[in-house]
């Protein structure tokens, strides 16, 4: 009997191994980006995009980040495979992005809108209130990375990371207001994407909303955007397509089919125009939303196959268009089934926005467009809508409706439950095995690490220096990056949990603050943590040996031991006594993070902001020994199928990642 399973094993590890590389090129051909594009354009296939080459940086570079876990400040945990399924086919997740933060509305100087309604709240429909301010620039809060412009490159990269680690596919630039297309702005991010991509950062691609009906604006608008970036091949990895063609919002009726010029247009693009109207059916099979009230309306239906719906925090209504600051506005805490939720801690939890994300999940559209990313101001009127004082598009935490963190209540909130939503919709990537246990001596080089998988990756470059002026010139400046993270791998054996981490250059001294922390969460039961994070290494500086600390309850901590760890060149190595984190050699199930040159003491938040953090915000990275017994395991090699039934350990089967990411398992990890 143990004759015929080893058998069996070595058929299925000889067949894994011949159907590596063609079940990479069937994949390939899934894909929708890529930074090389192998074929031409218009020969390929239908909303598919150029496609990935298996040398590019973004396939030898991926990260896995829909793999990481994360646990938001209201203790909601990112689904993870065993919950949301393998990668779907033919989903996509577009974000409406605001690039409009540049001159001439920079020069005003910011105030904080929410601040001032919760400080004089009676004063929310006077015009006159001096409160209010002149000329100012009317922020519903403070935007986590201060009150920036979009040609601030730090943040253009710090906002590339965060929405390629949430499964974004592409940001759609709001150029609906007259024929201004804020070319100043999407010039530099297509060049700060464009060199994170060079990186291994799966950026969104970018596409562009015109105006919302058709009209003379769209006309100029549209020649711009052609003559400077698709008629000369701009960034055109960047592109997004639909229908084999660059996307485009906009009506095509503007453009003439005898001017040669606009026919050239015309046929360039695949023409979506916008739906202006947040409750009325469309009016015609091509169009899009961009926002909708619940139940949002179905767009490009076909053979009841639903092409796009939109998804949004929430919506300046009451029963029609009105300001956010007037009555009974659908806000962040409106619900149609349950109405107004008036709890003081109702605006956390994004009520409005999980029920639209419900509704549209469960009608399976091919495209979600969510509104939006980073809007953050409105203009101020005497009034508008039937509102006085009226500020139409945002107002305070309640009544706004972005995402991008900020540094008011709301923290990441939002941004972790769009992607907890995404990878609801769209799926996620079964997480790399690991290999069986190895013993590592830490004094010892890190070659011995090189057959130790998986291999844990954090983007290079994720830590950009900042000298920049915001709104009202004031000016911004970080230069807190100092040792960049690329690589991590974790082992064990029967005593002993082992970290290994690697930066792009070598480590600064030792000595230096906030050094190479190691942050580690176990599933050891336990009220006492900071942030989820029960143990830190390195919080106080190693000297001889590197001190292991516990939480007392959040950023309290008292020293449990001292372990051994070495640093040569690149690379610190780190061994810890299972038993010091109450855990054993038989179930190795931890997240983990790293940290560098922490500012802001027991603020998680200063992981987005300041030095480096590995994988970045809240996200953690998850390693574990343990497995699930296999189920039925289905590998197609040319016109065999093979079906592997009963209890065999993965671990004993694929000691490889390349073998495991690539295979479809039926049974749960």
């Amino acid at each position: 009997m143990k004759i015929k399973c080893l058998i069996i094993v070595i058929i299925f590890i000889s067949l894994l191994t011949s159907c590596t590389q063609s079940s990479t090129k069937l994949d390939s051909k899934k894909s929708k980006v890529s930074p090389t594009p192998l074929v031409e354009i218009d020969k390929l296939e239908p909303n598919t995009q150029t496609i990935y080459d298996e040398n590019s940086p973004l396939t030898k570079l991926d990260v896995y980040s829909d793999t990481w876990n994360a646990t938001d400040s209201l203790g909601r945990k990112l689904p993870t495979f065993n919950e949301v399924g393998d990668v779907k086919k033919d989903k996509f997740v577009g974000l409406f992005f605001w690039t409009w933060h540049i001159t001439p509305y920079i020069n005003s100087m910011p105030q904080n809108i929410n601040d001032i309604s919760t400080q004089f709240p009676e004063e929310k429909n006077n015009f006159n209130f001096e409160g209010w301010g002149k000329d100012t620039a009317n922020f519903w809060n403070e935007p986590l990375f201060g009150y920036y412009t979009t040609t601030d490159k730090y943040v253009l990269r710090k906002q590339a990371e965060l929405l390629a680690n949430a499964g974004v596919d592409v940001i759609l630039f709001d150029t609906t207001n007259g024929s201004f297309t804020w070319k100043p702005a999407y010039t530099v991010l297509m060049e700060v994407f464009t060199e994170a991509r060079a990186q291994g950062v799966k950026t969104p691609k970018i596409a562009f909303v015109l105006n919302l009906s058709p009209n003379k604006d769209t006309n100029v608008a549209l020649k711009e955007l052609y003559n400077d970036i698709y008629k000369p091949g701009k960034h055109n990895d960047l592109w997004f397509y639909w229908d084999g063609k660059p996307l485009i919002m906009a009506y095509p009726d503007i453009l003439s089919n005898t001017d040669s010029v606009e026919k050239e247009i015309k046929d360039f693009f695949t023409f979506r125009p916008g739906q202006g109207s947040y409750n009325t059916e469309p009016t015609q099979n091509d169009q899009w939303g961009w926002l909708g009230i619940y139940p949002q309306k179905k767009f490009g239906v076909n053979n009841g196959k639903i092409e796009q719906m939109t998804v949004g925090v929430a919506q300046n209504w009451n029963g029609g268009l009105t300001a956010m600051n007037g009555d009974k506005v659908f806000g962040r805490s409106y619900s149609n089934k349950n109405g107004y939720d008036t709890r003081p801690e109702a605006k956390y939890y994004g009520i409005n926005f999980q029920e639209q994300w419900d509704y549209a999940i469960s009608q399976d559209p091919e495209f979600i467009f969510i509104t939006g990313w980073n809007e953050w101001t409105a203009g101020r009127y005497e009034k508008l809508g039937g509102v006085k004082n009226a500020m139409f598009d945002t107002f305070n935490d309640e009544y706004s409706r972005d995402i991008e963190p900020t540094k008011g209540d709301l923290k990441d909130n939002y941004y972790y439950q769009m992607v907890s939503n995404i990878r609801r919709f769209k799926g996620v990537r079964q997480e790399p095995v690991a290999t069986t246990s190895k013993t590592i001596n830490v004094l010892n080089n890190s070659e011995q690490w090189l057959d130790v998988l998986p291999e844990f990756k954090n983007y290079e470059g994720s830590i950009p220096q900042r000298k920049f002026q915001g709104y009202g010139k004031i000016k911004y400046t970080n230069d807190t990056g100092r040792n960049d993270v690329i690589s991590s791998k974790v082992s064990y054996d029967k005593d002993n949990i082992y970290f290994m981490v690697q930066t792009a250059a070598d480590l600064s001294p030792k000595t230096d603050p906030g050094w190479m922390r190691l942050y580690i969460d176990t599933p050891v039961p336990t009220d006492k943590n900071w942030e989820g994070f029960e143990y830190v290494i390195n919080r106080i500086n190693p000297e001889d040996k590197a001190v292991l600390e516990v939480s007392d309850g959040g950023w309290k901590w008292s020293e449990l031991g001292k372990v051994d760890y070495s640093v040569e060149g690149k690379v610190l190595q780190i061994a810890i006594p299972l038993k010091m984190l109450g855990l054993n050699a038989e179930a190795v199930d931890i997240n983990f993070k790293w940290s560098d040159n922490m500012q802001e003491e027991g603020n998680l938040m200063d992981f987005y902001v300041n030095g480096e953090a590995a994988p970045g915000g809240r996200y953690t990275f998850h390693y574990t020994n343990v497995v699930s017994k296999a189920a039925v395991t289905t590998t197609s090699f040319n016109s065999n199928i093979v079906i592997l039934i009963g209890s065999i350990s993965l671990l004993t089967i694929v000691r490889a990642k390349k073998y495991y990411v690539n295979l479809n398992l039926s049974g749960k990890m």
